[in-house]
């Protein structure tokens, strides 16, 4: 128990860089070593002195002890990746989406349970101090029959971002536009409300023809299996710079709306015999130079991988609510026509 956990980390782009920081300002975790294709100058990451490797399979190989493994590579990397990590007895930290299908999921879950090794999907929004009001909220019953819920999602992300020798925008690294940009806000609801049927969906691409190799944008209506009616309104089309990700519910006995450019401020609660409570404020989105990402929340994950190691806590975002999440996005992307992107 009074043992550091000792991390590695693959793929040092942004959010790789970010596990590699919270993981050094963790007091119970050790970084060990970190991997990426490109130099540690590249990466910018050369201060951290510490052993450097071009490869997953050399850092594998090296000898060096490692309990757990974090993946921040391109999505189309995580499940080979994730896959080397279980059998090589480590445990997993994978950053969204745990996989690009339903089956890589499943087979990431299986070698776990095989391996007896913890998988940890990154989903850092749950932490957010009104992601934590609006669960709680729920779970009291005190919104009653939930009615409908309406989620949009609209983010600018331009040829800033999807810059000809990036992963991003590329259909077998990147995935789409649910699977990078919005697979957060996706499992926030299949967190708050469960799954989801009936599924309907149109798609398009207004602005990103030359950028990506998929849809820029989608209207998505389903029903919950647990009861309501809902929609997700999604689109990377707008303008300089993010508009908002909200959620709005309407319920028997309120309504509710959580917005901001991340879901980080309660805009709007009037529920019967029910005070708004003060929440802290909500870490700062993540920095990608000209665009703000999803909340800052990276600490708590590490936090958690080294709580439960220590058998202190339970995973908060575990394999299956991962594999819960590429599984409602395969069904949406399965709707589209073959002549769409």
């Amino acid at each position: 128990m009074s043992e550091k956990i000792k991390f590695a980390v693959v793929g040092c782009g942004h959010i790789g860089k970010r596990h590699a920081e919270m993981i050094s300002r963790n007091s119970e975790s050790e970084l060990v070593a970190l991997v990426d294709v490109r130099s540690p100058e590249e990466c910018g990451i050369e201060s951290y002195a510490l052993p450097h490797f071009y490869s997953l399979d050399d850092f594998l190989d090296s000898g060096i002890l490692a309990d757990v493994i974090s993946i921040a590579t391109p999505n189309g990397f995580h499940a080979v990746q994730g896959m080397k990590v279980l059998e090589s007895g480590r445990h997993l930290v994978i950053e969204k989406p745990m996989a690009l299908s339903k089956t890589d999921a499943e087979a990431l879950i299986f070698k776990g349970l095989q391996k007896h090794k913890q998988v940890f999907c990154v989903m850092q929004n749950r932490y957010s101090p009104p992601s934590v009001w609006l669960k709680e909220l729920l779970e009291s019953g005190k919104l009653g029959q939930i009615f409908m819920v309406q989620i949009n999602c609209y983010w600018n992300r331009d040829d800033r971002y999807y810059k000809k020798d990036s992963w991003h925008g590329k259909k077998d690294l990147d995935g789409g536009t649910l699977y990078t940009q919005f697979s957060h806000f996706i499992d926030l609801m299949y967190w708050y409300f469960g799954d989801i049927k009936n599924i309907q969906a149109k798609f398009a691409d207004f602005n990103h023809e030359n950028l990506t190799d998929f849809e820029d944008s989608g209207l998505i209506s389903f029903d919950f299996i647990n009861g309501g009616m809902g929609c997700l309104n999604y689109s990377t089309s707008i303008w300089n710079k993010n508009l908002e990700s909200s959620i709005t519910v309407i319920a028997e006995n309120g309504s509710l709306k959580v917005g901001g450019q991340y879901m980080n401020e309660v805009e709007y609660c009037h529920i019967k015999d029910y005070e708004m409570p003060d929440l802290a404020p909500t870490n700062p989105g993540n920095d990608y130079g000209a665009y703000k990402g999803s909340a800052a929340n990276h600490h708590y994950i590490i936090e958690n991988v080294v709580d439960v190691l220590k058998d202190r806590n339970h995973i908060t975002t575990n394999a299956l609510e991962g594999l819960k999440v590429v599984d409602i996005i395969e069904r949406i992307y399965a709707l589209k026509l073959p002549t769409q992107k």
